[in-house]
C-alpha cells in the first residue's frame, strides 16, 4: 500500500477527474483501513447525490438506492448537514439523539447495513451545499488513535474537497434536485406534517418526527417543554388513531407517506 504522502500527491493530482472521490479514498485508507466509502453531496431537503461509493453491488442497494427513497430524512448525517454543523470529521454517534441506537430508523434501516461504526469529514461548499466523506467498518470501531489521525488529515479533505465539488450547488439546481425530487416532501417538516393524513394534531405530529428521529421521551419533552409523560400520552394517541401498535409500523406509514407524494 502507499504510503499516505505518496497517496496525498495522486489525490491533488487528481481535483477535477473522475479519478478525484477514488483517491480520496485511497488515500483515507493508507491512514487508516475501513471497509467502504461512500460520499453523498446535500443541498437542504434535495434527494442527496452520490459523488462515489465503493460497495458491492447489494450494500449499494441499502447503502444508496434504498437510502435515497426517504430513508436520509431521519439520517443523523444528513440532519447534522441541514442544521449546519460545524466542519469537520464525526462519529455518527457524536451527532445522533440519545436513543437513535433504540429507535426504528436504527432498527429497520441502518441496522441492515451490518456497520459497526460509521464516521465523516464535513465539507462545506459554496451556495450551501455539504460534501460528507463517510468511512465505514463492518467489524470494529474506529479507535481514538485511528479516529484522532484522521482527524489530523481534515485540513487536507476540506481544501480539496472544497477545490473539487466547488460546483456542487449548482449542478443540484441544474439536475432539478432543488426543490427535492416531487415523489418525496420538499421539507422535513412537511414529510412529518403529511403523516396521519390530517388525522393527527400538530403535537402529536412533532412527537412522532422527534420519536423517529430516536430521541427519548425524556429528550422529547426536553424539546418540546412538556412533561416525558405527556410524550407517552402524545404516543398512545397516535397508535391510536393510526391504528397501529408499534414504532416499527409508524416508521412504515412514514416511509409510505415519503413514497406516496404530497398529491396522495
Amino acid at each position: 500500500m502507499k504510503s499516505w504522502q505518496t497517496a496525498t500527491g495522486a489525490l491533488i493530482d487528481a481535483i477535477g477527474t473522475d479519478r478525484f472521490a477514488r483517491e480520496l479514498s485511497n488515500t483515507l485508507r493508507a491512514i487508516t483501513p475501513f471497509d467502504y466509502t461512500v460520499v453523498f453531496g446535500y443541498l437542504d431537503t434535495a434527494r442527496p447525490m452520490d459523488l462515489f461509493d465503493d460497495f458491492p453491488k447489494r450494500k449499494r442497494r441499502i447503502f444508496v438506492e434504498d437510502y435515497q427513497e426517504g430513508p436520509y430524512l431521519l439520517d443523523p448525517f444528513y440532519l447534522a448537514s441541514e442544521n449546519r454543523v460545524e466542519p469537520g470529521l464525526y462519529r455518527i454517534r457524536d451527532l445522533a439523539p440519545d436513543r437513535f441506537f433504540q429507535g426504528e430508523y436504527y432498527r429497520s434501516y441502518y441496522a441492515r447495513t451490518g456497520l459497526t461504526e460509521e464516521i465523516g469529514y464535513f465539507i462545506p461548499i459554496p451556495g450551501g451545499a455539504t460534501v460528507v466523506v463517510s468511512l465505514m467498518r463492518a467489524n470494529k470501531a474506529f479507535t481514538a488513535k485511528e479516529f484522532r489521525q484522521l482527524g489530523e488529515f481534515w485540513p487536507i479533505v476540506c481544501a480539496v474537497g472544497q477545490r473539487h465539488w466547488h460546483d456542487l450547488s449548482t449542478v443540484f439546481s441544474a439536475e432539478g434536485t432543488k426543490p427535492v425530487d416531487a415523489s418525496l416532501n420538499d421539507s422535513v417538516e412537511l414529510a412529518f406534517t403529511r403523516i396521519g393524513g390530517g388525522i393527527l394534531t400538530p403535537r402529536e405530529r412533532q412527537v412522532v418526527e422527534f420519536t423517529l428521529k430516536g430521541h427519548s421521551a425524556d429528550a422529547v419533552g426536553r424539546i418540546l417543554e412538556i412533561s416525558p409523560g405527556t410524550v407517552r400520552i402524545h404516543r398512545r394517541n397516535v397508535y391510536s388513531k393510526l391504528q397501529i401498535r408499534s414504532q416499527g409500523e409508524l416508521f412504515s406509514r412514514f416511509i409510505k407517506t415519503l413514497v406516496a407524494g404530497p398529491d396522495n
